[in-house]
């Protein structure tokens, strides 16, 4: 399947709502997939905008009421347009703010895809989590991911996406495993929402969704390696800028060689 070739050939419009630490990596990644971003808020435009995108991307990472209403009103158009809808529950589990935005979202918006880290997923299944800030909680690592993921993609009908050392994805029947990546990754602000953004491109331009995140999460896996390999040593900055180096480079070969997909079901 030439999943990331439909991404370079169509070039698909990601409307992002996303996190303002880091909108900007968000944007890098999206042009170096091949896709183009656009990063509107305000409740006046969001609308039009989400109506002229391929996909749309929703990221709860720095959230306000302001931004809240926006995304309601975006996922809502998107839905009512047959637009892919990406969501990224950033810290769910952590407060209270975070935890209603999210229940409200997933019951007021159809999601094409939802990505996030194992106690994200944990608490839209609705299990009991200790999420601690916007990382995976130690005291959710006994959570079985795949069990959680297809718990998530059946209750809400949709591909999910449990990132961490194993990747895990699944639309609810089929199951992808991916070990690609290096665990430096984690010590770079934004890797998630720049997946997140990355999923919306492939989305966006791939109609099988479970194929587009599967293709997107190893992408992104692929890229922290290369640039591992070559930036490793010089530390997490410049692993950063050789992340959005080798998603610029990726295509539809390198995810066939490199990626470490395993898949079930």
């Amino acid at each position: 399947m030439k999943l990331n070739e439909n991404v370079r050939k169509n070039v698909p419009l990601v409307h992002c709502i996303t996190n303002y630490v880091t909108v900007n990596d968000v944007a890098n990644a999206l042009l170096a997939c091949g896709g183009s971003p656009i990063m509107a808020d305000d409740i006046a435009e969001v609308s039009e905008i989400t109506s002229i995108s391929n996909a749309l991307v929703l990221n709860i990472g720095t959230l306000n009421q302001r931004t809240i209403a926006s995304m309601k009103k975006a996922g809502k158009t998107a839905n009512e347009k047959g637009i892919p809808v990406v969501l990224d529950p950033v810290g769910a589990g952590a407060s209270s703010l975070r935890n209603e935005t999210a229940r409200q979202l997933v019951e007021e918006v159809r999601f094409t895809a939802i990505r996030g880290n194992l106690s994200e997923i944990s608490f839209l299944a609705g299990l009991s989590v200790s999420t601690r800030g916007v990382d995976s909680s130690e005291a959710d690592s006994g959570n079985d991911a795949a069990a959680v993921a297809l718990s998530a993609a059946r209750k809400y009908g949709c591909t999910v996406a449990v990132t961490g050392a194993e990747d895990v994805i699944t639309d609810g029947e089929r199951v992808a495993r991916i070990r690609n990546g290096v665990p430096q990754m984690g010590k770079i602000t934004g890797t998630g929402c720049m997946l997140s953004g990355v999923i919306g491109a492939y989305v966006g331009a791939n109609g099988d969704a479970f194929a587009a995140v599967t293709a997107a999460v190893a992408s992104m896996g692929i890229a922290g390696e290369i640039s591992y390999e070559k930036y490793g040593q010089a530390g997490t900055g410049s692993l950063r800028v050789g992340i959005i180096d080798a998603l610029s480079r990726i295509d539809d070969q390198a995810i066939e060689q490199r990626g470490k997909i395993v898949y079930e079901g």
